[in-house]
C-alpha cells in the first residue's frame, strides 16, 4: 500500500500557533521531509520540535535560488525522494512555514508528487500576514475593503500599490527601500513585522518615519492614504 504525502502548514514562528491537525499529522507520519538550506528549515524544525521526536527526518536539498531550471531539477530530485518513501508504504510530512498554499516550496512538490499517482494533502496553516496583523492590533481589511498579497521582490511595486485596499508585502527585505519611496508619493500608510512569533521579533508601526530596514522575515502592511 502506497504511502501519502502531508503538507504541514506550522505557521510564522509561535509553536502555538500550530494546529492541531498539524500535530496529529506529524505524529503519524513515520517520514518528516523540510529542506536542507535556507532559514526555513531550521525555523520549520524548530516550531515543530517537541512533536518530531524519533522521526525519521528526509532533508530535501532546494536552495533560495530564482532560476528556474535549477529549481526545476532540484523540486524533481526532492520529488524523488518523497515518492521513494511513499512507495514504500510510509506516510511523509513536508513542514513548511505560514501556510503550504501561499508562496510555499510545498506546492510544486504536491503537483509533482500528485502527477505521478501518489495522494496528497494539505494541512493549512496560520499565515504570516495574518499573525503580523494580529501582533499589530490591527485589521487586515474591514467593510468591503479588498486585501491584496503581494510578493515584493516580483513584479510591479507602483502598480501593485496603487490598488485599492489593504496591501500586504511579503518578501520585501531588499525592495523595502523602493516600498517606502512609493509609499511616501502616495502619501500610503504602513506598519511592518518582522520574524513575527520568532525570537527577535520586532514591531513597527509607522515604517516611513522609522525608515525600516528588514531581513527576509518581514511583512508589511499598507493601508490606503490617511486622508481617504
Amino acid at each position: 500500500m502506497k504511502g501519502k504525502l502531508f503538507g504541514i502548514g506550522v505557521g510564522p514562528g509561535d509553536p502555538e500557533l500550530l494546529t492541531v491537525r498539524a500535530i496529529r499529522a506529524m505524529k503519524e507520519c513515520g517520514v518528516i521531509a523540510m529542506p536542507d538550506s535556507g532559514d526555513e528549515k531550521r525555523t520549520a524544525f524548530d516550531i515543530a520540535r517537541e512533536h518530531l521526536a524519533e522521526k525519521s527526518i528526509l532533508p530535501l536539498a532546494l536552495p533560495m535560488t530564482r532560476d528556474p531550471e535549477e529549481l526545476r531539477k532540484k523540486r524533481e530530485q526532492a520529488a524523488d525522494l518523497i515518492c521513494e518513501k511513499l512507495a514504500e508504504g510510509k506516510d511523509v510530512g513536508f513542514l513548511t512555514l505560514g501556510d503550504p498554499t501561499v508562496y510555499s516550496t510545498y506546492s510544486y512538490l504536491h503537483k509533482l508528487v500528485v502527477g505521478r499517482g501518489y495522494t496528497a494533502s494539505i494541512i493549512p496553516g496560520v499565515t504570516s500576514f495574518c499573525a503580523a496583523a494580529a501582533a499589530l492590533g490591527q485589521p487586515l481589511c474591514e467593510g468591503g475593503e479588498p486585501l491584496h498579497i503581494i510578493p515584493a521582490l516580483y513584479g510591479d511595486l507602483d502598480n501593485a500599490l496603487s490598488l485599492s485596499g489593504t496591501k500586504v508585502l511579503m518578501k520585501s527585505g531588499k525592495k523595502l527601500g523602493d516600498a517606502i519611496a512609493l509609499m511616501r508619493e502616495k502619501n500610503l500608510s504602513a506598519s511592518m513585522v518582522e520574524r513575527v512569533g520568532m525570537k527577535g521579533e520586532r514591531l513597527i508601526h509607522d515604517v516611513q518615519a522609522e525608515a525600516a530596514d528588514a531581513g527576509y522575515f518581514c511583512v508589511v502592511i499598507v493601508k490606503e492614504p490617511a486622508d481617504e
